[in-house]
């Protein structure tokens, strides 16, 4: 039930976040729904992968090359659906912070929720 929670509450975080900035841009709720499940499911398989590939990038910068590999992550999920857009990586970037910064909030929220059930 809290996955399922989560889940509908980053797509409206994804929401929030084409309304704040202009360079993302979510056609509709639906869009958001598949945009926060396909960002998720790279966030689960693609970024661990990616994070050890670039350790070394990652070690060299203080940990500052994970915000790319972040705003990659969002600009992949934004190029494999129609209705998410992202213009260029600058967007991806500013959008992927404010999108990761709900999703913390929410998932926040939620723990503190659940643990008093």
């Amino acid at each position: 039930m809290k996955l399922i929670i989560k889940w509908l509450l980053c797509a409206t975080a994804l929401l929030a976040v084409a309304q704040i900035y202009s360079g993302v841009v979510v056609t509709s709720y639906g869009v958001a729904l598949s945009a926060a499940l396909v960002i998720g499911l790279f966030n689960i398989f693609l970024r661990p992968l990616l994070i050890v590939l670039t350790l070394p990038v990652t070690v060299l910068t203080l940990g500052l090359f994970l915000f790319v590999i972040n705003a990659l992550l969002f600009w992949a999920a934004a190029n494999l659906l129609d209705g998410f857009e992202v213009h260029g990586f600058v967007a991806a970037l500013l959008g992927s912070l404010i999108y990761s910064a709900f999703c913390l909030v929410i998932d926040s929220a939620l723990e503190r929720l659940f643990a008093k059930s």
